[in-house]
Parts: structure tokens; sequence; C-alpha cells
């Protein structure tokens, strides 16, 4: 008898999105004929360092940004870290206190919490059950000797976008720098650093069909930074090493792609999106929506099955050919509950049943049905081997 043909679906595009055949088509001759350095002051260089202007270009008007306030990085958490150290050392003769949100990315994160060890000081603000940061919360952390401000433009686990131009109202009010991670963000839904009010803004290739492996860090003119590589004069000497080309243009291409297209893939996610936050809870009972119910990143559903943990979910919905992942890509390996979901309020136990479905372009509502189908079974052959569901079972049951 021969076996059933798997359906293959990813839906795993917080962790990285598949690379466009245009991206990758302008990234050829960056790895052959023009492979030249873009500090060399020859006709090698000159190509590279026109190919690298014009990504330049198109990672700016993504943003609403000033070419040269762009700063290319190899990743969103190099932006992040370059963002966040970088920006407070700078500032330190005025002050040594910074403020994060218990949200953010590790990168964020971590790298406050080294800035402790430096003998600065971290004040954390608190979210509200849905991830949302309340701008007058971030006022109330602000002391005299504040340097920083950070928060995330849109949480990429649950989904949440936050008020990003209220808390930039905030920071500018108290004379703080404002930094906002739109990684998950960025490429996605609309970004105008103009609009928003913030003085630095991180953003990566992989989240919006570009190559992996770079990143950019938007710092608004006049504001310092200090590098946090020493070396060479490249990014106007704040980013010193031999900039990946092929890469930074491949990124500069997917951005040109995600500003004509922008509303198109919203409008496809934010239907696909919907629809399975609407109808895997109906299918398998016991299912905790994440997030916010509207104000959400157009591709993300984020639940929580109770009962039951979310890496043998991961595992047996991999064996069926679906790609997802259980909490952050940076913690799904870590087997312990997402830091996000315990600032919102979730309990532990239900926390380790953590599933995030992020939508993309490649998906279809075929793959939807798919999910609706192969899903619940699983759901029940977990519960049936879980000792929480048993005793709920019996002490339901009892309850009759």
């Amino acid at each position: 008898m021969e076996g059933k043909t798997i359906r293959k679906v990813y839906i795993d595009n917080a962790a990285t999105t598949p690379i466009l055949p245009d991206v990758r088509e302008v990234m050829v001759p960056y790895l052959g004929e023009s492979f030249g350095n873009p500090s060399c002051l020859h006709d090698w260089g000159d190509i590279a360092r026109e190919g690298m202007g014009v990504a330049r270009d198109q990672i700016a008007q993504l943003i609403g940004a000033d070419a040269k306030e762009i700063i290319f990085t190899s990743s969103g958490t190099e932006s992040n870290n370059l963002a966040i150290k970088g920006l407070a050392m700078a500032q330190q003769s005025k002050g040594k206190h910074v403020v994060v949100s218990e949200i953010e990315h590790f990168s964020v994160l971590h790298s406050a919490r080294t800035l402790e060890k430096l003998g600065f000081e971290l004040s954390l603000v608190p979210v509200d059950k849905y991830g949302v940061v309340d701008p007058e919360d971030v006022r109330r952390n602000i002391r005299k000797d504040t340097v920083l401000v950070s928060v995330m433009y849109a949480n990429g686990e649950v989904g949440t976008i936050e008020p990003i131009k209220e808390i930039a109202k905030v920071t500018k009010e108290r004379g703080v720098i404002f930094h906002t991670d739109a990684v998950a963000s960025a490429g996605i839904i609309p970004v105008d650093v103009k609009e928003l009010g913030a003085d630095a803004l991180s953003l990566a290739g992989n989240q919006f069909y570009g190559p992996k492996g770079v990143g950019a860090l938007w710092v608004r003119r006049g504001v310092r930074i200090m590098p946090l590589l020493d070396g060479g004069i490249q990014e106007g000497g704040r980013r010193a090493g031999t900039e990946n080309i092929p890469a930074i243009v491949g990124l500069g291409k997917a951005a040109e792609s995600a500003a004509a297209n922008m509303t198109a893939r919203i409008e496809h996610l934010t239907h696909l999106r919907d629809r399975l936050l609407t109808e895997l809870p109906a299918k398998i009972d016991h299912v905790v929506v994440t997030g916010h119910p509207r104000n959400r990143l157009p591709g993300n559903a984020s639940f929580c099955v109770e009962f039951i943990e979310g890496e043998a979910m991961l595992m047996l919905l991999n064996s069926q050919g679906v790609a997802v992942t259980s909490g952050s890509a940076c913690t799904s390996r870590a087997l312990k509950a997402s830091h996000v979901l315990i600032a919102i309020g979730i309990q532990h136990a239900l926390a380790q049943g953590s599933l995030l479905f992020s939508f993309g372009m490649e998906n279809t509502s075929e793959d939807i049905d798919y999910v609706l189908e192969v899903l619940p079974p699983i759901v029940n052959r977990l519960r049936q081997m879980s000792p929480l569901y048993s005793k709920f079972a019996k002490a339901s049951k009892g309850g009759k």
C-alpha cells in the first residue's frame, strides 16, 4: 500500500521568509563578477559601492528616511545591539538609566542587561493582557537620568502593534532618545520614521522576503551613537567591517518590492489570519487566542492550547508537513515558557502550549483547510496522554 502524499505547508514566516526570485536575481552578480570591495577606489569598488548606494536608497524609501541615516548590519539582532548599547553609551554623560518594555526581543532585553553590568540602571515597562504598552507607563518610568527608551513597533510572537507615535511624544517631551525594534513590522506594514517621531529603528531583510544575515539600523541625523565594532570607517564610521554587498543589494530589492506590494500583501495576509483566528478555536476546545484581537500584524495568528506542550504539537505537525513555531524562533528550542506570554498574564502551564502561525504571500486558504484537518487529531492524541487533561476531564465529570 502506497503512503499518502503529505502536503507541505510553511506557516513560519515570523522566523524567516523565502527569498523572492527577483531578490535572488539582483544578488547573483555581486557573488560573481561584481565582487569588489566598496571601500576601494577602482572600478571593481565603484560597482559594489553603487549597488550598495541603490540599496540604501531603497531601504530609506521604505521607511521614509534619508539614505545617509541608514547603517547596514548583519541582522536585526545586531541592529538592536548597536541601538541599545551604542545609543545608551553615547549619552551616558547625561545619565545611565534605560527603559524598555517587558516583551522586547532578547536582542534588546539582553543588551539592556549587559548595560546593567556596565553600571546602567534598567526599568522594565509592563504590558496589558494583549501585550500593549501604555505610553503613560513609559512616562512614569522616565527619570532625570534616563537616556534611552526602547519599545518594539510590533511583537512578532503575539502580533500586537504598539502605540509608537504616542510613546515617541512622551520621550520627546522628556528629551529622551527613543528606539523602536521594527524587525517584525518594517516591510510588512507601513512604517514612516518621519511620522513616528522615533530616533532610531531596527529592521531585518529575512522578515520581508530578503536574504538572511543582513539588517539595517536607521538613526536620525544628529543623534549620537557609539560604534560597537572597532576597525575601519565603513558605514560612516558607525559600523566597521567590509559590507556584505550581495545581501545588502538583496535587502534593498526586497524593500523596494515590499513598498510596491504592501497593500496587496496586507489584504491577503489579514484574510488568512482572521480566518484561522476564528476557525481554529471553533474546531478545538480550550484554545486561547493571544495578542490584540484587532490591532495586530496581518499575518500573525497566535494561540495557546490547554493541557499540552507546544513542542509536541510542533513535531507532530511537522510530521504532517506543516511548519509553525511555538513562541518566538529564538526560544522555541529552550523548552521554557515564553517571557512574552508570561508578561501578558498567561499562566506557565498554558504558555507551554503556545502555537504561532505566521502567514506569508505563498499561503492559501487551502493551507488553512489542511491545518484545520490535521491539528485537531494531533491535539486530541496529545491530550489523551496528558495527565493535566485527564485531571481536568475527571473534575469536569465530577462537577456534573
